[in-house]
């Protein structure tokens, strides 16, 4: 199995009938790269979820294959359960946070209409969330009954998927109530360090976890990867696969830094 991003790689892969994982472009480090190739390489059904990988990669020269790992798969990646919700210790009740982080793994996975949906929920705290953000579109909830806004009704999840392909974060309250939709998220994210690669949109979940105490949850519009952060910094990372399961990243020869906030 190749994985690369570099296109005139493709054609050279395919030619030799040699699987080909291709690899999302962006700013990632090597070890978020590598972790994307496994990860693509099990949902293509090219590798399994307990197999043992021999991966070959630029550990230190950007294009020269200088580093060898072997990886067992199992070691990272497993079926997430609510044990590893509940070790968040929140004050957000493990229903409400389960429906949230399986409705985050589901837009992951199908995005909406056949296109890819990034999107970003807040959860708990929703007073100081509020106080800390802006509405940055015509926000969809308002006026509706709270009962027409609890996240636990069917109905209620089907309309946040598809206000998701909107700009702007969703609000939901301890209770599980949709307090707001489409909102810009203004805390600080002074004194956040988060690995290269990420966006604007973990950057604002990071920052909001740390301000509030709130459960802040992103979704990759790129991957479909669903990063929980609490207290300024990703404490759970999802893979919308056919079930939600936890990965943990694959550690490379190379010490590599993380970024602070971007001016």
């Amino acid at each position: 199995v190749v994985a690369t991003d570099r296109m005139d790689l493709f054609r050279t892969v395919l030619d030799d009938d040699v699987d080909l994982v291709p690899l999302v472009q962006e700013p990632e480090t090597r070890r978020q790269q590598l972790s994307q190739a496994l990860l693509e390489a099990i949902a293509d059904e090219l590798l399994q979820s307990g197999d043992k990988v021999v991966a070959l990669y630029p550990g230190f020269e950007l294009h020269e294959v200088d580093t060898l790992s072997v990886i067992s798969l199992g070691e990272h990646l497993s079926k997430l359960t609510a044990r590893d919700l509940q070790q968040l210790k929140t004050k957000v009740p493990l229903e409400t946070l389960r429906l949230v982080v399986d409705l985050a793994v589901e837009i992951g996975r199908e995005g909406r209409e056949g296109k890819a949906v990034g999107t970003l929920f807040v959860v708990g705290n929703h007073r100081k969330v509020l106080k800390l953000s802006h509405e940055q579109v015509h926000d969809p909830f308002r006026g509706y009954s709270a009962k027409e806004r609890q996240i636990r009704d069917p109905r209620v999840r089907e309309s946040v998927k598809e206000i998701a392909q909107l700009d702007g974060a969703f609000i939901i309250g301890a209770d599980g109530v949709v307090y707001s939709a489409g909102r810009h998220l203004d805390a600080p994210a002074s004194g956040i360090t988060l690995s290269k690669g990420l966006g604007a949109r973990h950057w604002a979940a990071a920052a909001m976890s740390k301000a509030t105490e709130a459960i802040g949850i992103a979704v990759s519009e790129s991957t479909g990867t669903v990063r929980i952060f609490q207290e300024g910094r990703v404490v759970l990372r999802i893979e919308p696969m056919h079930r939600a399961m936890k990965w943990q990243n694959v550690d490379v020869d190379v010490e590599e830094a993380q970024t602070e906030q971007p001016d």
